[in-house]
């Protein structure tokens, strides 16, 4: 038999947490390694089981489900995440999607998706409940119209790319180099290199750019 899949379950309604763990102990392919009623303690439960997988609910106490995996990637903790939401929100999906999790399921459809989700997730590939999906392609759609907006976009390098995001997310340089390991002075030949490549004008245009299309950087490859 397989090795077992790790998950840790968090969510602030204990009669909602309560039947998520028995739906996965019910399966013989998962191992509930702990469960937690708010983000912060989730984390913490996360860096100390270091779980495959971790089903978060996108709205807790402490620190909400896109704080829990904002601070997974910062940390870089090898837990994926399912986050769980009541409602089909576009903007808090699109910044899910921009901090790279791979599960997105409704709560309603929670009992038939979070098993399919979790074991997808686990193994790096991206689960979406079927309601969501036309705001996954609505999402698509956008970056390939951005992209043809702003012609220079493509010709950016998957690092100029992330650091654009991080510039987006009101990173200073000091913060994008602590983070990727690089000096400030790289960090600020990227941004004079991704100015130019988007032909942009002036000390804070870069900035300006990359919040007004925070949503669709997010989205970019």
């Amino acid at each position: 038999m397989s090795k077992r899949i790790s998950v840790v379950i968090a969510d602030d309604h204990p009669v909602f947490r309560r039947g998520l763990r028995e739906v996965f102990e019910e399966d013989a392919r998962f191992d509930v390694a702990g469960e937690a009623a708010d983000g912060a303690a989730a984390l913490k439960l996360i860096a100390e089981a270091r779980p495959a997988a971790a089903v978060l609910d996108i709205r807790m106490p402490q620190l909400n489900g896109l704080q829990v995996a904002r601070e997974l990637a910062r940390q870089k903790l090898p837990a994926r995440v399912v986050m769980l939401t009541s409602h089909a929100d576009e903007e808090l999906f699109d910044e899910a999607m921009g901090l790279g999790v791979l599960g997105y399921v409704l709560k309603e459809n929670a009992v038939a998706d979070v098993l399919a989700a979790a074991e997808n997730v686990a193994n790096g590939r991206m689960f979406i409940s079927q309601s969501l999906t036309q705001m996954l392609v609505a999402r698509r759609a956008r970056v390939r119209e951005f992209a043809g907006e702003h012609t220079g976009v493509p010709s950016l390098s998957p690092m100029e790319r992330r650091i654009l995001r991080m510039i987006a997310s009101d990173r200073t340089s000091k913060e994008i180099a602590d983070e990727l390991k690089i000096s400030v002075r790289t960090v600020d030949t990227h941004r004079q290199n991704m100015s130019q490549k988007l032909d942009l004008k002036g000390s804070h245009s870069l900035v300006k750019f990359a919040f007004e299309h925070k949503a669709d950087l997010s989205a970019l490859e």
